[in-house]
């Protein structure tokens, strides 16, 4: 298994830094809907939406996001401000009392409001094929893989209390202290290499790292529980060792919606 993932690993991520990077705008409008139009068709998996309803749901999907590229969309002000009362408050509450999705209706809205933010902040922070911006949306992402891995082996070696129980065994207080901690030197470092060019001093990017984090976490226990509640195991197999493209992202998701939203809502 651990060779499988390596592997694949191996493979997804140059492809990954080389769209990243070189990919000009429209290729990369077109390779990250694909990302989420993946991830969007696992979700659906766990939903109500079936058969030809589900095939509908992600023809619209994948229309809408032509449009909006072919017509130069960019998500409003209220839809961030939603973007973020969801990540924020609805998010919380959804994995306190274990709400399920029992109409196909709620599960297509819930759907769009999971991973359209995304994707606008796949296209928003990487608005042009330059490494400026390239790194910027790179850093964002790297915020989550540290996130990850720091969680991971802090965990491991000090994981006494659980995080989430019910929802995700293996997670742990002391993994998210881990992340925590390792998010913010991280933040330090890449600031310090110029990654990030939103204009703040390196404090106030620490600050805003912290709760990037606490989202990053809480985006991995909601599709946890999409899991749990429908009874399955991974999201999708399309990725052999790791599970879904859903598995993989759906921390990077949570993460992409917010930190887009402040962005865009605090004039940066």
């Amino acid at each position: 298994m651990l060779k499988t993932r390596i592997l694949t690993a191996l493979v997804l991520l140059p492809l990954m830094l080389a769209a990243l990077f070189v990919f000009p705008a429209d290729a990369w409008a077109a390779f990250s809907w694909l990302i989420i139009l993946l991830a969007m068709w696992e979700y659906a998996r766990m939903t109500p939406l079936r058969g030809m309803a589900k095939w509908g749901y992600l023809g619209l999907s994948t229309a809408f996001a032509g449009v909006s590229w072919w017509q130069g969309w960019h998500m409003p002000q209220a839809a961030h401000l939603l973007a973020l009362v969801f990540w924020l408050l609805v998010m919380p509450l959804w994995l306190a009392r274990r709400w399920t999705v029992k109409s196909p209706g709620v599960a297509a809205v819930l759907g769009w409001v999971l991973m359209l933010p995304a994707w606008y902040g796949f296209l928003e922070w990487r608005p042009q094929a330059d490494a400026s911006h390239a790194l910027t949306l790179l850093a964002v992402m790297g915020l989550v893989w540290v996130a990850d891995v720091a969680a991971y082996f802090s965990g491991k070696a000090f994981g006494k209390r659980k995080l989430a129980p019910s929802i995700s065994p293996g997670k742990s207080w002391e993994g998210v202290y881990g992340a925590l901690v390792g998010v913010a030197v991280y933040v330090v470092i890449v600031s310090r290499l110029g990654w990030i060019s939103v204009g703040l001093p390196v404090w106030a990017l620490v600050l805003l790292a912290l709760p990037l984090t606490a989202v990053s976490v809480c985006g991995d226990l909601l599709e946890s529980w999409f899991k749990r509640a429908s009874g399955i195991k991974d999201s999708s197999k399309l990725l052999p060792g790791h599970g879904g493209v859903y598995d993989r992202i759906d921390s990077l998701i949570a993460v992409l919606a917010v930190s887009n939203a402040l962005r865009v809502l605090g004039g940066l």
